[in-house]
């Protein structure tokens, strides 16, 4: 294997494994659960795919061919991660569980919960 390629694989594991910690962290410090959700859903999807990426670079070239395992895996998580942080956010606004005081667009979570649309102001039509 090339030097190059050892040096790219070698930086995707790098910036993988910060995302992956920063996530991480992000999922067990931040306050409540709808600022929880950024982590896993962001960070940590991020750090992910450059893992992966890192390995499928690894086996396509160890294996002469494209590895395809790792390149569906990849578009899985990323087509699945912002569903499924769309749906744990729809279930903690239908349990009511209250965001921090300091989050904006309050009043939007409650419409939301109703399944109202948000009131539109009479001086932008």
């Amino acid at each position: 294997m090339s030097f190059t390629a050892e040096l790219i694989i070698s930086i995707l594991l790098l910036v993988g494994g910060v995302f992956l910690l920063v996530g991480s962290i992000g999922l067990a410090r931040l306050p409540d659960i709808f600022t929880r959700l950024h982590g896993p859903t962001k960070a940590t999807t991020l750090g992910i795919t450059g893992v992966l990426l890192s390995s499928l670079i690894y086996h396509s070239l160890n294996q002469g061919g494209l590895s395809v395992a790792e390149l569906l895996i990849t578009l899985f998580l990323l087509i699945t991660a912002p569903v499924a942080a769309n749906m744990v956010a729809k279930v903690a606004l239908h349990h009511d569980n209250p965001p921090i005081p300091r989050t904006s667009g309050q009043a939007l979570m409650a419409r939301a919960k109703e399944r109202k649309a948000p009131e539109q102001d009479s001086d932008q039509t």
